[in-house]
């Protein structure tokens, strides 16, 4: 998913600046940790069924994107 910036947004003032669902103050790092946890698409869907998708797909495309323009600092 390339249009990730659609769904996700930053804002200070919602839960300390963390990327978050736009309109939501669901966190990008709430969806990974379910999904991490064993979650499915569907049983996230249906505990939030404020969310679809679309957006628990951009948040994933979105952390990937960040982990791809990270850069590792030697000390």
């Amino acid at each position: 998913m390339k249009d990730f910036e659609k769904y996700i947004s930053i804002d200070a003032a919602i839960r300390f600046g963390k990327p978050c669902i736009k309109n939501t103050r669901i966190t990008v790092e709430d969806i990974l940790n379910w999904l991490s946890s064993g979650m499915s698409f569907d049983e996230i869907l249906k505990d939030y069924p404020t969310l679809d998708i679309k957006q628990i797909r951009a948040a994933l495309a979105f952390s990937a994107h960040r982990e791809s323009i990270s850069k590792i600092i030697a000390a």
